[in-house]
């Protein structure tokens, strides 16, 4: 939550609670994506 809060925002801006969860979720999956990107990708040789 804290790397939530910190990089998206510590507050929700829609009002409808569908639509919060809706935002909640995307920014759940926007710092997945980051996070992602910024993991090497690694190869076994041999």
């Amino acid at each position: 939550m804290f790397r939530i809060k910190t990089l998206l925002g510590g507050h929700l801006r829609l009002r409808d609670y569908e639509a919060q969860v809706g935002e909640a979720m995307a920014m759940v999956k926007a710092l997945n994506r980051m996070t992602l990107l910024g993991m090497p990708h690694s190869v076994r040789i041999g």
